[in-house]
């Protein structure tokens, strides 16, 4: 909700350098534009549809993998493979990164496509979510951009999961892992 108004900016700058001289400029002339919410949340529900879908696939996908990999290796957190478990969280992480960059990607599209100016024309946030999924089509919406997208999620993830097992070493903590409670 904090963001949106950022991200507003950030994706009209981005898309249009000559629009404004700052970001302070940039959300001014936004405002007077369009007023405030249609300046700065008509991109509040793809974020939604965008952020959502990509945490839970991250997390999901990252903890099965490195389950999958910890088994095909004959290996556990507690008796690592030789690549060690920061090479699981990596590995996992990469994997993690890809699958919530694919779900999430249409979502991202469309909030980088709403947040340009005059895209989808007039009217309401979702009347002009729509003309845009009619003008771009929706094969394209899910695939244009999509490699660079999954090279560079699935670095961040990768590094993040990467960091989170460097420090959780440094400390001694321990992670916690989900477990079935009708299996006990």
């Amino acid at each position: 909700i904090f963001l949106c108004p950022y991200e507003a900016c950030r994706i009209r700058l981005v898309s249009e350098p000559t629009y404004a001289d700052s970001m302070a400029g940039c959300a001014s002339k936004m405002m007077a534009e369009s007023g405030f919410v249609g300046a700065f949340y008509s991109g509040f529900v793809p974020i939604l549809f965008k952020q959502i879908p990509y945490t839970m696939a991250k997390f999901a996908v990252q903890g099965q993998t490195a389950e999958s990999i910890y088994a095909s290796l004959g290996a556990s957190p507690e008796n690592p493979p030789a690549i060690g478990n920061l090479g699981v969280s990596l590995a996992s992480g990469v994997v993690a990164g890809v699958a919530a960059a694919i779900i999430s990607h249409p979502a991202d599209t469309l909030l980088s496509k709403i947040n340009k100016g005059g895209a989808g024309g007039s009217g309401g946030m979702f009347s002009r979510m729509g003309n845009i999924v009619a003008e771009t089509g929706f094969y394209t919406l899910c695939t244009q951009g999509l490699g660079a997208r999954c090279v560079m999620i699935g670095t961040l993830t990768a590094g993040q999961f990467g960091i989170f097992d460097i420090i959780m070493g440094m400390t001694g903590a321990k992670k916690f892992q989900f477990r079935d409670p009708s299996a006990h």
